[in-house]
C-alpha cells in the first residue's frame, strides 16, 4: 500500500470546503462528505473516529487521476476504504 501523500494546512482547507455545509452546524468543525456521511475537521486521518475522514481521489491515481485540488474530495474513512474499482461506494451515510 502507498504511503499518502502529505497534504498542508491550506490544502486541507481548500479540500474541506468541498464538504457539504449542513444549516445549524457550526461549518469550521462538523460537515458531511459527499456520501452524507458526518465528518469534523479535527479527525483528519484518524480511523479511530466516525467522524473521521480522508482526502479522496475521485479519480484514482492508478487509473490517470492526478494530485490536483479539482481531482481531490473530503470523504468519511470508511466510505473511502469501501471504494472499489474506483467506483464510491457510499457505506456510511447520516441520518440527520
Amino acid at each position: 500500500m502507498t504511503k499518502p501523500r502529505p497534504y498542508t494546512h491550506q490544502e486541507l482547507s481548500l479540500i474541506w470546503n468541498k464538504a457539504v455545509i449542513v444549516p445549524g452546524v457550526n461549518p469550521t468543525i462538523r460537515r458531511k462528505d459527499i456520501c452524507g456521511a458526518w465528518i469534523d475537521w479535527t479527525a483528519y486521518g484518524n480511523r479511530q473516529s466516525s467522524v473521521g475522514w480522508e482526502v479522496d481521489h475521485a479519480i484514482a491515481i492508478a487509473n490517470g487521476g492526478a494530485h490536483h485540488i479539482n481531482n481531490v474530495r473530503p470523504l468519511q474513512w470508511q466510505n473511502n476504504c469501501k471504494k472499489s474499482d474506483g467506483s464510491l461506494v457510499c457505506a456510511i451515510t447520516a441520518w440527520r
